[in-house]
Parts: C-alpha cells; structure tokens; sequence
C-alpha cells in the first residue's frame, strides 16, 4: 500500500469471482466507516458526508507488467510527488 495526499495505492490479489468494482467497493465502504468512526467531525465537513470519490484505477498483472513491477511503481511514487512544488 501506498498512500499520498490524493490517491491511495493498494497491491492485492483475488480470487476470479470478485471483480474489481466489488472489491474496490468494499474498500472504499470499509475503510471510509472506519475513518468516520474515529475522525467523527470529518463526516461534517465533507460534501455529502463522502469520503472517497467514485474514481478508481484498476491494473492487472500479466504480459509485460509484473508484480515487482508495480511493487516498485507504489514504492518509488512517494518520492516522485514529494518534489513537487506546494503552492498553499
């Protein structure tokens, strides 16, 4: 897992009968009642009392893109946005 300030990155595996949009459904509707139940005040302050956007990225391992591959994308993309030039 990878998280920055505007997206999150998560390597997983699944079985076959899952498909993405369930899975990503999942997440999303898990891990946004647990950042209410801990941060109550947020669901105030957020459009709607929505945590996540409905926007999502799926990518599947296979042909010329290997899991180290993407174990490396999520590893080094940190590094690549902390460069960047803060405005506010």
């Amino acid at each position: 897992m990878g998280i920055e300030v505007d997206h999150v990155h998560i390597f997983l595996s699944a079985p076959p009968n899952y498909s993405p949009v369930k899975i990503v459904e999942v997440l999303k509707s898990i891990s946004s009642k647990e950042v209410f139940k801990e941060f109550a005040e947020l669901e105030k302050e957020l459009w709607a009392g929505e945590f996540w956007s409905d926007g999502y990225f799926v990518r599947k391992v296979g042909n010329k893109v290997t899991s180290e591959l993407i174990r490396q994308h999520i590893k080094y993309q940190h590094r690549e946005h902390s460069k960047q030039l803060k405005l506010f």
